[in-house]
């Protein structure tokens, strides 16, 4: 089990193989984002910084969109609710748009769920390529997935800083 640093969040390990550096960070940046959005009101999670309309809920729905597309979309051929039955040429945004009526609670176990299900679809889908992150899963590697959600999450934790920063001044790497 990895350590924990004050805000809660996992060290990702400092020497280790691929899988477990590249799953050390993406479960730091989850982290991260759990830390930025924890403890504020709905009212602050749907607060936006001008000049965006990017909000901490907005941000919630988004990688809970994000990690349901590449591990279960991408990677197993499923769409997931809420996912399925979303028009998404009536609104490209609508990740972002509909936490706007959802509860901070609904948002947060919306994400966590999604995070518990983007596990265990990676751990059986790595089961059954042998370990190989070189493996296609879907149109990519597993090894290509994992890294470009280290990158999806890096950039939206930027955000999500700038946007804690300003409801609260909660500042931190």
């Amino acid at each position: 089990m990895a350590e924990l640093d004050e805000s809660g969040r996992p060290a990702p390990p400092e020497q280790a193989d691929e899988l477990a550096t590249l799953t050390g960070f993406l479960d730091f940046l989850r982290a991260t984002l759990d830390w930025k959005t924890r403890g504020v009101s709905d009212e602050e999670l749907g607060r936006a910084l001008a000049p965006s309309t990017m909000t901490l809920g907005g941000l919630l729905k988004h990688l809970s969109y994000v990690e349901d597309y590449w591990f279960s979309e991408v990677m197993r051929e499923t769409v997931v609710p809420p996912w399925d039955e979303v028009d998404w040429d009536a609104d490209p945004d609508w990740d972002w748009h509909s936490a706007a009526s959802e509860s901070g609670d609904a948002l947060r176990e919306g994400w966590a769920t999604a995070v518990a299900r983007s596990r265990a679809v990676l751990g059986d889908t790595l089961s059954e390529q042998g370990g190989d992150l070189g493996a296609l899963a879907g149109r990519v590697s597993i090894r290509w997935i994992l890294t470009h959600m280290i990158e999806e999450y890096a950039r939206h934790c930027g955000h999500a800083d700038l946007l804690r920063e300003s409801i609260d001044q909660l500042v931190g790497e």
